[in-house]
């Protein structure tokens, strides 16, 4: 589902929240306030103590209403303010009605929702101890059997806040690990194409530079052979241009359908060592064991490692000849990338294709190492576990034998 611009998001729902509360409440109290006045002017009862109402008991009725709509200033405030008025009403001895309380509920409720727990206990246990000094005071009974009941009401309305506070509390903690878990998806989404795009650049790059050289240092005494050197770069470049399309048109998300050309895997292995061969780099592939269908995320990560490593090796290894080797074992495929140059420099670190070679091997739950060959020159060996695909699997390796 595709999530609303925040410019674009409706602007009435924080207003919607503040003001709906308090405009239920208001009306509630209003309605009470207007029954009341009607029973009363209806049936009078001749033995009440009880004040008519008048002009200041319906402002202390609409201090309450009017607190909730200040409360997201300060909820304790507004919760002092609507308990104040409570205290004031009944302490003048003005007729009990039945929504009296809904605004203090309210505010109690959104107080303790919002943290404030001990705060709103302390405001109602002051509010409650001026009520019963003000009736001792002017003289009137403390109405003890009704002590229980508030107690209780009290008690669940502390408990409906604490709840919502928890719920609150959950919603967002889990809104922000689904956000924490998109960024991890989008970065290791931008790592695999990173990896991609090194891995293709730096390989076909460095097939047009060498093709290239080739092609300008033959161009006045072997046309011919100058022109087999372009025929190459166009490949090449060609090649390099399908298969950035592809990773840029993941990378926009505008590439919704399969892509026209099958993801590289080893039964493209023989295609590439000629390319690399056709560069300058004599290169032969060994294999051992039973070659098989691999899973396509092995498949990937063992074509694009061979990839990288006789890229390397073309590039600063000085190498004359390379020896790619794979062994197929029943459950894991070892490939080793061998090459009779240099070798690693003293104090050498490593560079952003050892590091991606790493990352694939890791990505597939392998290992890479990487340092001097045995007697010379450079080694790369990969450790890629590979259960035993299906028979339909969606690369299989091609078999292949010494080259």
């Amino acid at each position: 589902m595709s999530r609303v611009p925040a410019d674009r998001r409706p602007r009435w729902g924080p207003i919607a929240r503040v003001l709906v509360p308090a405009l239920v409440v208001g009306l509630l109290t209003a309605g009470g306030t207007a029954f009341t006045v009607a029973r009363n002017a209806r049936y009078p009862d001749p033995g009440t103590t009880a004040l008519p109402l008048d002009v200041l008991a319906v402002v202390l009725l609409a201090a309450g209403p009017v607190a909730l709509l200040l409360r997201h200033l300060d909820r304790v405030v507004a919760l002092a303010v609507c308990a104040a008025a409570v205290v004031v009403y009944l302490g003048l001895g003005y007729p009990l009605i039945g929504p009296l309380g809904f605004a203090f509920a309210v505010a109690l409720v959104s107080a303790v929702a919002a943290g404030h727990h001990h705060r709103a206990l302390a405001v109602v246990v002051v509010a409650a101890a001026v009520l019963a000094g003000w009736l001792l005071v002017t003289g009137r009974p403390i109405p003890w059997p009704a002590t229980a009941p508030v107690l209780a009401w009290l008690a669940a309305l502390v408990a409906a806040g604490a709840l919502w506070r928890v719920r609150r509390e959950r919603t967002a903690q889990a809104r922000r690990a689904a956000e924490a878990e998109r960024r991890r998806n989008a970065d290791a989404e931008r790592l695999r194409i990173a990896q991609e795009l090194h891995d293709v650049l730096g390989h076909h790059v460095s097939l047009i530079n060498v093709q290239a050289g080739v092609a300008l240092y033959l161009m006045d005494d072997d046309p011919e052979q100058a022109r087999t050197a372009l025929t190459e770069i166009k490949r090449a470049s060609r090649d390099l241009l399908r298969e950035m399309r592809s990773t840029l048109g993941v990378l926009r998300g505008v590439d919704e359908q399969a892509p026209r050309a099958p993801t590289p895997g080893l039964d493209r292995l023989d295609a590439l060592l000629d390319e690399v061969r056709a560069a300058g780099l004599p290169v032969r592939r060994a294999t051992e064991g039973t070659p098989r269908p691999l899973p396509t995320g092995v498949d990937l990560a063992a074509y694009r490692i061979v990839q990288e490593s006789l890229t390397n090796t073309r590039r600063h290894a000085g190498a004359g000849t390379a020896v790619v080797t794979l062994r197929f074992g029943d459950d894991a495929l070892d490939l080793t990338v061998d090459d009779d140059g240099a070798g690693p420099a003293p104090g050498a670190v490593d560079g952003t294709g050892l590091t991606g070679m790493r990352e694939r091997a890791r990505s597939v739950g392998g290992a890479l190492a990487a340092g001097p060959g045995p007697e010379q020159g450079f080694r790369v060996h990969a450790h890629l576990p590979a259960p035993p695909a299906g028979p339909a699997a969606d690369h299989p390796t091609t078999p292949g034998a010494d080259r």
